[in-house]
């Protein structure tokens, strides 16, 4: 919801660190296996619970992220490392709830599950459009600029970490989260369903 607003404020530090990486020789690929790695790093640190650790490392996977898609357009955006970013930030954003929920079963597993279940029905609807428009040559910078057609949302980039934050500061209310996120995410794949129906007419 809040991502293409964003974007002007980010894209500039991002830029600016991603200049002094190129010239360091550092490949956008690189960093994206480095912050797959502190993302599962930091979903491990959450299941034992060490929250504030845990937290630490999803924030440098969210930093290494962005940083990521700057060093790739200032050498070469390619089409595996736009596969790679996507199927990275997936694995980081299921394996949070999943974390959660070997934290505290018996509170969290519930609320965990009807999480995920909320990132699969969007994560399907936003990459089910993406395919469908790659196939139609259809296109859009709204987001930034993409390897994929980025269908927005309510529940984007931003409100993901901002739950994943919350739920790391204040772990006991994980359910409370998860539930309020879960339908956030809902109502945008309803919304993506709606518009991608529309947009495909």
């Amino acid at each position: 919801m809040f991502d293409a607003r964003l974007r002007p404020f980010i894209d500039g530090p991002l830029d600016a660190i991603a200049l002094r990486l190129v010239r360091s020789g550092v490949r956008a690929d690189t960093i994206t296996w480095v912050a797959l790695a502190a993302g599962l790093g930091g979903a491990v640190l959450v299941a034992g619970l060490d929250f504030g650790w845990g937290l630490a490392l999803f924030v440098v996977n969210r930093v290494l992220d962005g940083l990521d898609g700057a060093v790739a357009r200032r050498t070469a955006l390619t089409d595996r490392g736009g596969f790679l970013d996507i199927v990275c930030d997936f694995l980081v954003y299921a394996a949070f709830p999943l974390a959660f929920a070997f934290a505290d079963p018996d509170r969290n597993a519930l609320a965990a599950a009807c999480l995920l279940a909320s990132f699969i029905a969007s994560g399907c609807t936003f990459l089910a459009f993406a395919a469908i428009a790659a196939k139609r040559g259809l296109s859009t910078s709204a987001q930034g600029h993409k390897s994929i057609y980025y269908l927005a949302g309510l529940a984007e980039g931003f409100e993901t970490i901002a739950a994943f934050v919350t739920m790391c500061l204040w772990p006991a209310e994980f359910p409370v989260i998860a539930y309020g996120f879960a339908a956030l995410c809902l109502v945008s794949a309803v919304a993506r369903i709606v518009s991608g129906l529309q947009t495909l007419r």
